[in-house]
């Protein structure tokens, strides 16, 4: 990879990100219009998922070009828990400082911008696990051995770590969207009860990234987890598209649009991770002549992501209901072509990783 080709791959996120931040911002204070609070608080929000990609985008470029030193190690981690948090205490102090009892805009916005929240931590995480990529191309260069770890591969006691992470804060989103839905007596209730399961899907999606790349650093990495993380992020992606066409198909309350329209943006982002997923799976110690296509497949991801959202927004024009979600799609969609940088610097880092 040359130098240019890395400043564009970082470029993107940070472009994204600004998308984001200033789409959100021009919502946020675009007036009184319902749904201006919900959709520039969370459309803003998804920038710091962005910002957290940039992190794991630069953390693996710098090995491929040989610039990856001790300040990278702990700079770009740790910029992206820093960002998560920020995002995940704003959340908190939204939903818990309203009087509403689940009844109005801030209870939505502050679960939202939480769940953001977790799933900027999953993905700080990827940040932190790719500190030692460059040991994937040379693992899999390697033949079949006892699987004992290489030198210079990540301590026990730090891939157990690495590993919980996610997990727990995927077992948290799932916590607060059950929760919800096991207390659904308001429309605000509802949607965050199914916009939160949604985000926990995307977390639970983000538990097979990590656990891919951590296996594959470990030369860990068996036939049974080529299937297994693909698999599961299939599953989450699936199971978020459906749900979001089930409510749509029962819009049994004008309320259910906006959460059915958002798990299907939900359910490609989960689609735009199998990119990764699935990529790092099928150039393990393979040689998969298509690998340069996989990053196709988050071009499409966003590109739907912005079909949507084009038709939510004619719909708005005439349906209040569907406001927040027409706003919400367009930040998906952002994150959707952030993870096509992603994909594409994992396909430079291991396309030559096959034998």
């Amino acid at each position: 990879m040359n130098y240019l080709v890395s400043v564009i791959f970082r470029a993107i996120p940070l472009a994204m990100m600004g998308v984001c931040v200033g789409f959100g911002l021009y919502v946020a204070n675009a007036g009184d219009q319902p749904g201006n609070f919900v959709a520039g608080r969370v459309v803003t929000a998804l920038g710091a998922i962005c910002l957290c990609l940039f992190c794991t985008a630069a953390t693996i470029i710098r090995q491929l070009i040989g610039r990856f030193n001790a300040v990278d190690r702990v700079l770009y981690p740790a910029l992206g828990y820093l960002v998560a948090a920020i995002t995940v205490g704003y959340g908190v102090s939204v939903f818990a400082g309203e009087s509403g009892a689940g009844q109005n805009d801030h209870y939505v916005a502050g679960h939202v911008v939480f769940g953001i929240g977790l799933i900027s931590g999953c993905v700080a995480t990827v940040a932190l696990a790719s500190t030692k990529f460059s040991l994937i191309p040379a693992n899999s260069r390697l033949p079949v051995g006892e699987r004992t770890p290489p030198a210079g591969a990540f301590p026990r006691s730090a891939v157990t770590v690495m590993a919980a992470i996610p997990v727990v804060l995927a077992v948290v989103g799932w916590g607060f969207a059950i929760t919800n839905l096991a207390m659904t007596t308001s429309p605000a209730r509802f949607t965050v009860g199914h916009v939160v399961a949604g985000l926990a899907m995307i977390c639970t999606s983000l538990i097979g990234l990590v656990l891919s790349i951590l296996r594959q650093i470990q030369d860990d990495y068996g036939p049974r987890d080529r299937s297994l993380w693909p698999g599961l992020v299939i599953a989450m992606g699936t199971l978020s598209l459906v749900w979001g066409v089930v409510l749509l198909v029962l819009d049994r309350e004008p309320y259910y649009r906006t959460p059915g329209f958002v798990m299907i943006g939900l359910g490609l982002v989960c689609f735009s991770i199998l990119s990764k997923v699935g990529l790092l799976a099928l150039v393990w110690r393979h040689t998969f002549a298509l690998a340069n296509r996989v990053p196709l497949l988050p071009i499409g991801t966003a590109l739907a992501c912005l079909f949507l959202a084009a038709f939510v927004f004619q719909a708005a024009l005439t349906d209040t209901n569907v406001f927040i979600a027409a706003r919400v799609l367009v930040g998906l969609g952002a994150i959707c072509f952030s993870l096509y940088s992603i994909v594409s610097i994992l396909e430079s880092g291991t396309s030559s990783s096959g034998s």
